[in-house]
């Protein structure tokens, strides 16, 4: 009923910065909160998240450096990245809790995930 596709991911050296995209699509009614997840050796941990309203929250690890940011109108939310770490290294998934239309025009209310983009921070 809805996909999520990430983009921007790559390899940087620590203290550089990198950007995250990830739009939602499909027969999408309403998208609540969206939010990006990290995955590294079989552990998966919240980064970020931000409501329809806007408001964020931040892991207490990238406070200060990422910045969560959405597009209501264009069903897109960024994650900035600055002054990355060897730590921050991982594969980020875009999360959303999306209410869509299937093909029976039932409403469906999903905790959705995208295919991860790998973040590789390293000299």
């Amino acid at each position: 009923q809805a996909q999520l596709v990430e983009s921007g991911g790559g390899l940087v050296q620590p203290g550089g910065s990198l950007r995250l995209s990830c739009a939602a699509s499909g027969r999408i009614v309403r998208i609540d909160d969206m939010g990006w997840y990290r995955q590294l050796l079989g552990k998966r941990e919240l980064v970020a998240t931000i409501t329809s309203g806007g408001n964020p929250k931040y892991a207490d690890s990238v406070k200060g450096r990422f910045t969560i940011s959405r597009d209501n109108a264009k069903n897109t939310i960024s994650l900035q990245m600055t002054s990355l770490k060897l730590e921050d290294t991982g594969v980020y998934y875009c999360q959303a809790d999306i209410l869509a239309l299937n093909g029976n025009e039932e409403y469906v209310a999903s905790k959705s995930w995208g295919q991860g983009t790998q973040v590789t921070v390293s000299s």
